[in-house]
């Protein structure tokens, strides 16, 4: 699967954009920033294959990140995405492998998907079964039963894994501990969260047809437009 970034100082377009791009089954958004050196930071660190990049942002120009992200080791992709079409021209100067105009469309966003799919080179996958999560706390390595996992989570782009009996905290992105998870009761649920399906013990309806799952320490994970269908179907619903 394809990882993206995304910066766009507007809340409400960030997350339309991370929306579309998930709803599509073919991206995770592995991270989000609003300002040109906090996502340039963020962006090092995640290393996502695209970045999606407004231009008019409050400290600056989306233009100037993308020339930086040219010089990573692991230089990502980048998509404009901006509510002007003028800078189009500078926009492919630099090598940009699209340009999207807002207000996003599902269809134009899922070509330029496929665009991306067809430039970007699938990395193999290479599951190696774990049945121990090293996680490095207090300069102290804890090896996790995967099967005590409750869910694992990001917030504030800091990776958090809660077992029953305590939240540990990883410096490595969502996306990348996920890879480690081969165990098939390991799912994804929303944008920020993995779940252990067999910690839920009820589901509990929200709003727009969504729900909370709910574990047996009182715990609750919200579930995303995006897997509803997936997580009715595992429980049989």
């Amino acid at each position: 699967m394809m990882t993206a970034f995304i910066v766009e100082d507007e809340p409400l377009a960030r997350e339309e954009l991370a929306f579309l791009l998930e709803n599509s089954g073919e991206v995770e958004v592995v991270g989000e920033g609003s300002t040109l050196t906090k996502s340039y930071e963020a962006i090092r660190s995640a290393a996502p294959d695209v970045v999606f990049l407004d231009i008019e942002l409050a400290e600056g120009t989306g233009l100037l990140l993308a020339e930086k992200l040219q010089n990573l080791p692991k230089a990502p992709s980048f998509v404009f995405a901006t509510a002007y079409d003028e800078y189009a021209l500078q926009a492919f100067e630099l090598h940009a492998a699209d340009y999207l105009l807002k207000p996003f469309d599902e269809q134009r966003i899922n070509q330029c998907i496929h665009k991306l799919q067809r430039m970007i080179p699938a990395a193999p996958e290479q599951k190696v079964p774990m049945k121990k999560l090293p996680v490095m706390e207090d300069e102290r390595i804890f090896l996790l039963d995967i099967q005590s996992i409750v869910y694992i989570t990001t917030q504030a782009g800091k990776t958090q894994i809660k077992t029953h009996q305590k939240l540990f905290h990883l410096n490595e992105p969502l996306a990348s501990v996920e890879k480690k998870l081969t165990e098939p009761a390991f799912m994804r649920v929303h944008r920020s969260y993995i779940v252990h399906l067999e910690h839920v013990t009820a589901l509990e309806p929200w709003f727009n047809s969504t729900y909370n799952l709910v574990f047996g320490d009182g715990s609750k994970v919200p579930v995303s437009r995006t897997y509803v269908k997936e997580v009715k179907e595992r429980f049989g619903l």
